[in-house]
């Protein structure tokens, strides 16, 4: 328990974990602060955020700002008179708010920062084969992502974790350590470095990625590729284009489960089948994709593929 008066700032279900872990270790929430409803799907219907609902359903008080410099805003928050505003997973603040707190605003990002600022650090970290990531909380400045850091947690990354996995272990670790964080800030135990200080020659960002972003590269060795799909797995999803020369026609994969053979490739664009999965050449080994989607379909697993389809005609396209 702790009398520091709290406004936490989220939009995604990644928020309301932490979130959750500030209630139930009852930490004085007075006011929480997310995206507006806005109507979605076919029919339009009007969603809450994932931070809303959970506010609702815990009876906190909420504000649904579409600008953040609106006086109307900035009166309600100010009157709130909060120590610390948290922030994760929500939009870049104006200074006009960052700077309103006495203890400041506080934000987690999922990384190990300096390394990996931006809009997709677990993707990249898996993207680039790090063996390890974590959780940083930092006090937010101008620059987004360079404030000082208060605390930072570390987890390995498993030879074939995807974004998917990591992202739920940092999701409950972030909790832990904005928790821990708190307390700290409240008796005065929390100290902040400088990200200048933890700089180096091979910084590593982190920016959003796009569709176009996604395509795979085959003429790389095979643990590139098999790092690059579940980096990207299960979203926003690796794809690449698939030629079936019987019909001269090509169509997307998305693939989401993939492993690295010791199965050499030996000049060739054609598709294996195996008992393992489906083999994609790589300028080395094979890739053995376990689990895709073809266009127009529904996400498979590759027995459910090879049942009714044949891959002998089936090459990789140059994109």
């Amino acid at each position: 328990m702790s009398d520091l008066r709290v406004v936490f700032m989220g939009t995604p279900e990644f928020a309301v974990t932490i979130m959750d872990k500030l209630v139930q270790e009852k930490m004085n929430v007075v006011g929480v602060v997310t995206a507006p409803d806005k109507p979605s799907g076919r029919g339009r219907k009007i969603n809450q955020s994932a931070v809303k609902q959970y506010a609702v359903e815990n009876n906190l008080n909420v504000l649904q700002p579409t600008n953040l410099k609106d006086p109307e805003f900035i009166s309600e928050l100010r009157a709130l008179n909060a120590d610390v505003f948290v922030v994760v997973a929500f939009r870049m603040l104006p200074e006009v708010v960052w700077a309103m707190p006495p203890k400041g605003t506080i934000n987690l990002h999922a990384s190990l920062l300096p390394n990996y600022r931006g809009a997709a650090p677990i993707n990249w970290a898996i993207i680039n084969g790090e063996t390890e990531s974590g959780v940083t909380t930092f006090f937010i400045e101008k620059e987004i992502d360079t404030g000082k850091i208060i605390e930072q947690s570390k987890v390995n990354i498993g030879p074939d974790e995807t974004v998917g996995q990591l992202y739920e272990r940092l999701m409950h670790l972030g909790a832990d350590v904005m928790l821990h964080t708190l307390l700290n800030l409240d008796t005065g135990m929390a100290n902040a470095t400088s990200q200048d200080e933890l700089m180096q020659q091979d910084f590593k960002p982190a920016p959003k990625i796009f569709k176009q972003d996604c395509i795979i590269n085959f003429n790389q060795p095979v643990e590139s590729v098999h790092n690059f799909c579940r980096g990207l797995s299960p979203y926003p999803a690796a794809w690449c284009m698939i030629t079936d020369e019987s019909k001269q026609e090509t169509k997307t994969f998305k693939i989401f489960g993939t492993k690295v053979s010791d199965q050499p490739v030996d000049n060739t664009s054609a598709l294996i089948s195996s008992s393992e999965g489906i083999l994609f050449p790589c300028k080395d080994y094979y890739l053995i994709a376990t689990e895709i989607q073809p266009e127009g379909k529904r996400r498979m697993h590759f027995k459910d593929y090879l049942a009714g389809n044949s891959i002998e005609n089936l090459t990789v396209a140059t994109v």
